[in-house]
């Protein structure tokens, strides 16, 4: 069946891409979010998560809103809130539950709900469906439909987007099944991957950042071993490649909201079932203490050059979670500056893309322009976006003093380039 209109409740990272790709093949979506100084902005052709805040121009069958009334007329509902982690590590589907609760205050018969948020498996089935039962009326399965499909929106990365990217599909039958085929398929033009169940759809998307977050705190660790020999992890990971069935995977810093969060919905969901993930669990700590990690060397950088760490000035470049992107969400620089404040070092922040307010209001770290970055004791790089690649090697080499630290936490950049006199580290 044609869908009436297809309505997509959240409208951010993942929300707006899908709403754009969707109104460009179908005749009638409506995006909704509750954020109503976010639809206005959306509405005017801003995006805030744009790090080049371009304006844009929307497709016109693409609707923005936070007026209820405005999505009763779809027939098909997507679903694309965070589903972040509480302070405990523990899920926190609140947003998604709200979001439950709005599709049941308008959804009618033949209905179809689709979530694309990440959840552990059995949420769409055993949360979602019976809490917009309850509080619609409907029966799900007979009045209204269920599907998932996992969001693989990578921001910032600008070749495997959308459309480019299989698609996972599940529905709770066959004929559901078949509707989501008819929204996605012309959208998605890597193709779609139906999945066996709900739930094995559910599982991939936990699985697919599991491993990420496994492949990175095992290259961390073998950071840190290295560090401890003097040897160059970037150098041993660029031997090592050259053999046919080595993964060349690198350290660094984990952020964003795949990767630092997924897991633990994983973890939440085995722990319930009596079963208790080690070795997801060590990952997880291991890449949650890196931060600590980075700060930790800077000081001990600083005070082996024969600097007071006490008076010295750190001047700290990229603080979104990772490169050429404004999302901070889940960032692990924050952490950084703080720890590096708490021994009596003046930090200096800067980063082109992230939103200032936000940093300073959730984080309490001031971003200052460049030119404040002067004098400098130890230069840190954490997140190496683009206009620092392309910044000339000698306008870097200014902002330290002499016989400087400079810090290239992912080794972005090229060390043959390095003036002698300065003291190089990276992770």
């Amino acid at each position: 069946m044609a869908e009436n209109a297809i309505a997509i409740i959240g409208v951010g990272y993942v929300g707006l891409p899908l709403a754009i790709g969707l109104a460009n093949h179908h005749a009638d979506i409506v995006a909704f979010d509750i954020d109503e100084e976010r639809i206005r902005e959306l509405a005017n052709g801003v995006d805030r998560n744009d790090p080049n805040k371009l304006k844009k121009t929307y497709p016109k069958s693409l609707e923005f809103t936070s007026d209820l009334s405005k999505i009763n007329r779809a027939s098909a509902y997507i679903v694309t809130v965070p589903t972040p982690i509480d302070n405990n590590r523990l899920p926190d589907l609140t947003l998604l539950e709200n979001s439950c609760k709005i599709i049941a205050s308008v959804i009618s018969k033949d209905n179809l709900v689709i979530i694309e948020s990440t959840v552990y498996p059995g949420v769409t089935e055993e949360v979602c469906g019976p809490l917009i039962q309850e509080v619609s009326g409907l029966v799900k399965g007979r009045d209204f439909y269920l599907g998932y499909s996992p969001e693989r929106i990578n921001p910032g990365d600008l070749k495997n987007n959308l459309e480019s990217v299989v698609k996972i599909i599940a529905g709770q039958d066959p004929e559901t099944l078949e509707r989501m085929k008819a929204i996605y398929a012309p959208v998605i033009t890597a193709g779609l991957y139906p999945a066996k169940s709900i739930q094995v759809a559910e599982a991939a998307k936990i699985v697919e950042n599991v491993q990420r977050d496994l492949n990175i705190a095992l290259m961390n660790e073998l950071a840190m071993i290295f560090d401890r020999m003097g040897i160059r992890t970037a150098d041993v990971l660029d031997a090592a490649a050259t053999k046919w069935n080595f993964q060349k995977f690198t350290p660094g810093l984990v952020g964003g909201h795949c990767i630092g969060v997924d897991p633990y919905y994983l973890i939440s969901k085995a722990e319930g079932l009596g079963y208790y993930p080690e070795l997801i669990r060590a990952a997880r700590r291991l890449n949650n203490g890196l931060a600590e990690h980075i700060s930790q060397k800077t000081v001990d950088l600083i005070v082996n050059s024969g600097r007071s760490i006490n008076d010295s000035k750190i001047g700290i470049l990229g603080l979104t979670f990772k490169e050429n992107v404004a999302d901070v969400r889940n960032r692990q620089s924050p952490i950084i500056v703080d720890e590096l404040s708490r021994y009596g070092a003046t930090i200096v922040c800067h980063d082109p893309y992230a939103d200032h307010r936000i940093l300073f209001d959730n984080y309490g770290v001031q971003v200052s322009p460049m030119e404040m970055l002067t004098e400098l004791d130890a230069l840190v790089i954490i997140v190496p976006h683009l206009p620092y690649l392309e910044k000339p090697m000698n306008e870097l080499m200014a902002m330290l003093k002499k016989d400087g630290i400079f810090i290239d936490v992912k080794s972005a950049f090229d060390l043959k380039k390095m003036p002698e006199s300065i003291r190089y580290w990276s992770l």
